[in-house]
């Protein structure tokens, strides 16, 4: 597929896949607006692609797990027609197991991972379908196939985009907008270090470059895949996988217990 010319906006852009996506797009001849925390990181990333590629960026400071930073980016995302592809990259992961956290270290994951991820997604879809044109990534996670891996809140939270990114490219089909959910795998990232983990424990060859990551992610995009996992080799594995969780869906909702939940009466 062509992705529509016009204006990406990226979320978790300061570093990162956020920081290596705006470089590629705005490489490719998009205007930017770059959203994150990290003012400063975005401001010295905006004057040197300005500089190197002549596209205009627009920086916008924001927190997305607090709720009106979420609405700002929503009626940005709704208001400015200029905008034709969102890169739903911000995120983070525990630090420690999934028991070894607090309530509140759990609340601010959800906060970022799910509800400003979803918030967001949708507002681009809105807006998207009414424009009848536009592409939206969401920045998934191989370990939304894996979820005996690692903590269950990160893998958890990374399913339901996964989830939510095949029903909303079900609706962009209809109404003229793309949907891609992109599953990294171990990408070296500060998500790492951030999270109290070291990426160089995992053995070389598991470990993607984040440069490799984004120039897979986008030439899926090109291709029009609405699943793109670049390090999987055998994409016959995905459709497999795929083909059985489909023949699953006619034999999930009957009116009658199935069988085998039936206790047998004594003769």
């Amino acid at each position: 597929m062509s992705i529509p010319s016009g204006t990406a906006l990226i979320t978790g852009a300061s570093t990162g896949l956020g920081a290596v996506y705006a470089d590629r797009l705005a490489r490719r001849g998009h205007d930017l607006i770059l959203v994150a925390r990290g003012r400063a990181q975005m401001d010295e990333l905006a004057a040197r692609l300005r500089a190197e590629t002549g596209v205009a960026v627009d920086v916008i400071a924001a927190d997305l797990t607090n709720g009106d930073d979420v609405t700002r980016i929503e009626q940005r995302l709704a208001d400015d027609a200029g905008i034709t592809l969102f890169i739903n990259n911000a995120g983070m992961s525990l630090n420690g197991g999934t028991l070894e956290n607090s309530a509140a270290a759990v609340q601010t994951i959800i906060a970022l991972n799910i509800t400003a991820a979803a918030r967001l997604a949708i507002a681009a879809g809105k807006a998207f379908g009414a424009r009848g044109k536009g592409a939206i990534v969401n920045i998934a996670s191989v370990l939304a196939l894996a979820p005996e891996a690692f903590e269950g809140v990160y893998s958890g939270s990374k399913a339901f985009l996964l989830n939510l990114s095949q029903a909303l490219a079900a609706n962009g089909r209809e109404k003229g907008f793309h949907v891609q959910a992109v599953l990294p795998g171990a990408t070296r990232t500060e998500i790492w270090e951030r999270s109290g983990k070291d990426v160089d424990a995992f053995p070389a060859e598991m470990v993607m470059d984040a440069g490799d990551l984004v120039d897979a992610a986008l030439l899926g995009l090109d291709r029009g895949e609405e699943v793109t996992i670049p390090p999987l080799a055998d994409e016959g594995q995905w459709d497999a996988y795929q083909a059985a969780r489909l023949a699953l869906a006619p034999n999930l909702s009957r009116r009658d217990v199935a069988a085998r939940y039936r206790v047998s009466e004594a003769v």
